[in-house]
């Protein structure tokens, strides 16, 4: 389970949205000077804050300090739709109209039409599962008083 702090800024029934911080471990990364991730760091654009809806059944009140968790397995699974599927299409429809024997301009298209097509394909299945309770994020557990996340 891949775990994140947070505070609770909403409440609904059955579910919470939390806010948390993301972390950049730019300070600890021998390659920082030559990242793309530490220039947006030193720009403050890696301090923003990312809302998160989770699912619980704790009870739970705005301002609390809560852990949320993903499962690590939804996160590959993830990870392998959004990349790898667009670029599956990309090369699929290159390839397929190299083979139809059509000429560079059109094998180009061709495959910017696959990788538009599968990323259209990507998104209908995001949504098509976006209220799936077995991909959402949970709420694990509730933090005391003290640990709270600072604003």
């Amino acid at each position: 389970m891949i775990e994140e702090q947070g505070r609770v800024v909403a409440v609904e029934a059955g579910a919470v949205w939390v806010e948390t911080l993301r972390k950049s471990t730019c300070s600890s990364c021998a390659v920082k000077a030559g990242c793309g991730q530490g220039l947006l760091d030193q720009l403050g654009a890696g301090g923003r804050r990312g809302y998160v809806r989770a699912l619980t059944d704790l009870r739970v009140e705005v301002g609390d300090a809560v852990v949320i968790g993903v499962r690590e397995d939804l996160l590959v699974r993830g990870s392998l739709l959004v990349y790898l599927v667009p670029l599956l299409g990309l090369f699929a429809a290159g390839v397929l109209a190299e083979q139809l024997g059509l000429s560079e301009p059109l094998v180009i298209f061709s495959a910017l039409l696959g990788l538009f097509v599968a990323c259209l394909a990507v998104r209908w299945r995001s949504r098509h599962t976006a209220g799936d309770p077995a991909l959402q994020p949970v709420v694990l557990r509730v933090l005391l008083a003290g640990a709270a996340v600072a604003s």
